[in-house]
């Protein structure tokens, strides 16, 4: 089944970096936007960046934005997610996903999203 696949998750200690890769690769049908997830133990999944294939846009959540950055490299079809100054709230499993419809337009688009990857862990503890 076609779907994006994660990587980069690990362990890190709080106020440490990681960077998650989206690999894009295994799905070939359109899709408007990359979007990146988390899900803490007990929690909904919460949206926190998404970024347009095809032009230059990207968003990303109040909570993170000043620590989260997505960016894309076309040519090798990843997405990555850059985290900075990580803390104990940030522990969660991330996934990334096609946003294969758009539920709603504007500069932030909402999208319909689809082929979810497996997601990677991401622990924060000292």
């Amino acid at each position: 089944q076609s779907q994006f696949v994660e990587s980069g998750g690990g362990l890190v200690h709080p106020g440490g970096s990681l960077t998650l890769s989206c690999a894009t690769s295994g799905v070939t049908v359109r899709y408007f936007a990359v979007g990146w997830f988390r899900q803490a133990r007990g929690s909904e999944r919460e949206g926190i960046a998404n970024i347009s294939v095809n032009v230059d846009r990207a968003y990303v959540a109040d909570s993170v934005k000043d620590r989260f950055i997505i960016f894309k490299d076309n040519t090798k079809k990843m997405v990555y997610l850059q985290m900075y100054n990580l803390t104990a709230e940030d522990t969660g499993i991330y996934y990334c996903a096609a946003g294969v419809g758009i539920i709603r337009t504007g500069p932030d688009p909402v999208y319909e999203y689809e082929y979810w990857g497996q997601g990677t862990q991401v622990t924060v503890s000292s």
